[in-house]
């Protein structure tokens, strides 16, 4: 079961500013803002009353974000949206796409590429496709969640995360995909069984490698190891093409270094959709670097960024949090619903 990071973080900080903050007793991801002058605020989790509900629901929506960024001249990858037997069943004859279009339209982008449910989130069932058989897979496994799936064009660069509220960037990571190290020892699948257990250590409640991760066996393959395989010491063996941190990924913090190109970026994108409150993912070769200089894509937004993953850091990136949720707190402390 999840940590309820940022409600815990919200109930600390809130009593220091005067606001009274009634959590729900049982889960306590869900709480009640009630600030001195009587105003009330409903949160739960990382989701507060910033973001306006319309852009927070295309926000989930990975296809339509894509549009509306392109639609306003930024980049974004080619996708397309495909549907389960389900979804088809309701839909025209010439609106039904279902996974063998999902594979031709594959084809025509080129492989590999990669396979995601449209409206989950936190990098579930995120895939890079190398082949057909992949996104046969895959799909059966998201058509059992959600009945909507995108295939994406693969592009390529490191994967950064720019939170941003206002006008104004919070913070600025580059996430690094689970990866672990040889020592001519340990099989790997040995190694990433002391990395799941290695997480709870590091003060990462919300993050879970999962052992038996489809996604896992894929990269190995298009690598030619096997989990029984022993890495040579020293040799880095990436086991996930998607950097999310609650599977297990790591960071690095860049939010001092990144470019002002980049910062105009991610706070464009964050107003193309109409929300105060975002997570601006993107790759690119350089964050640091000017980015009219490289090629870069935003990949997708999050109007609730989870942070407790990144506050694990260092102290200064669980104060740059803690300065968020303040600034949030005031946000809401001069704003009705």
């Amino acid at each position: 079961m999840r940590y309820p990071f940022a409600s815990m973080l919200i109930a600390e900080i809130g009593s220091s500013m005067g606001i009274s903050v009634e959590l729900e007793p049982e889960y306590q991801f869900a709480g009640e803002l009630v600030f001195p002058d009587g105003r009330r605020h409903l949160f739960r989790n990382t989701n507060f009353n910033v973001n306006p509900a319309g852009s927070t629901e295309i926000a989930k929506d990975k296809g339509y974000t894509s549009f509306f960024l392109r639609k306003h001249g930024l980049n974004a990858p080619k996708n397309k949206a495909f549907f389960s037997e389900k979804l088809n069943a309701n839909l025209p004859t010439a609106r039904r796409r279902g996974v063998e279009a999902a594979i031709e339209f594959a084809e025509k982008l080129g492989f590999p590429v990669f396979i995601k449910p449209n409206n989950l989130s936190q990098g579930a069932f995120v895939t890079k496709a190398y082949c057909a058989v992949d996104i046969y897979k895959v799909a059966q496994q998201i058509f059992e969640r959600t009945d909507v799936l995108l295939v994406e064009q693969a592009c390529q660069g490191r994967d950064y995360r720019v939170v941003v509220l206002g006008s104004k960037i919070i913070s600025a990571y580059e996430r690094i995909p689970l990866a672990v190290m040889g020592d001519s020892k340990h099989s790997i699948e040995e190694l990433l069984q002391h990395a799941k257990a290695k997480l709870a250590h590091l003060g990462r409640p919300n993050s879970e490698i999962d052992i038996s991760d489809h996604r896992i066996d894929i990269k190995l393959r298009e690598l030619g190891k096997t989990r029984n395989a022993i890495p040579a010491e020293g040799e880095r063996v990436v086991l996930l093409d998607n950097a999310n941190l609650s599977t297990g990924g790591t960071s690095a913090d860049v939010s001092d270094m990144i470019h002002a190109s980049f910062s105009d970026i991610a706070i464009n994108a964050t107003k193309t959709l109409g929300l105060q409150l975002c997570g601006v993912d993107i790759l690119c070769d350089d964050l640091t670097q000017n980015a009219s200089n490289q090629v870069w894509n935003i990949i997708e937004l999050n109007a609730a960024p989870g942070l407790d993953n990144y506050a694990s850091l260092g102290v200064e990136q669980a104060n740059r949090v803690k300065s968020l949720y303040r600034e949030i707190l005031a946000y809401l402390a001069n704003h009705d619903v």
